[in-house]
């Protein structure tokens, strides 16, 4: 188990849980409300377990490299930012009945600010991660992020960290 293999198989879940959404008979809200239940629980239970269980490593291995420290901090203020536009838009589809305009907009609001997370995430964190976790390291965080998500199945108070706040919380001293 690795926790850099556990972040992107859940990428992809999230991907076909919003692919899912667009299969979906647009009068049939029951449906669509119920699959938006369950991605928007997925999505902030993966945000804070990220925040709980990734980030912290990212800021503590990166701050042992030489020369990474920084980036890792802007990486790691860049994702809480991530994470609370998705959750800003998971609470703005709350303010609309299913299946509405407003509904689907935010929505898309979630899916953007998700994929573009995604993305930033595959391409840096991710990858700058594998090259100072060792195996054991991120097999832990494996663990340890599955143990949080399994005792947070339904759900997780929503939170809106400040991203620099966040950072100087959990960064080594």
């Amino acid at each position: 188990m690795d926790i850099t293999e556990l972040i992107l198989e859940q990428h992809i879940q999230q991907r076909r849980l919003f692919a899912l959404l667009d299969e979906v008979p647009l009068d049939d809200t029951a449906t669509l409300g119920a699959l938006w239940h369950l991605l928007a629980r997925f999505l902030e239970v993966h945000a804070k377990a990220e925040e709980e269980h990734f980030y912290p490593l990212v800021l503590q291995l990166h701050a042992d490299a030489p020369g990474d420290g920084d980036d890792a901090e802007d990486e790691t203020v860049d994702a809480v930012k991530d994470h609370n536009e998705i959750r800003d838009a998971i609470a703005d589809a709350a303010n609309h009945e299913v299946g509405s305009t407003g509904w689907w907009q935010a929505v898309r609001d979630a899916r953007t600010a998700n994929d573009e997370h995604m993305g930033e995430e595959e391409h840096d964190d991710l990858t700058a991660f594998r090259r100072v976790a060792d195996l054991q390291t991120r097999h832990d965080a494996a663990v340890r992020f599955l143990a949080f998500e399994a005792r947070h199945l339904g759900g997780v108070a929503r939170t809106h960290p400040d991203p620099e706040q966040y950072v100087r919380e959990h960064r080594p001293d």
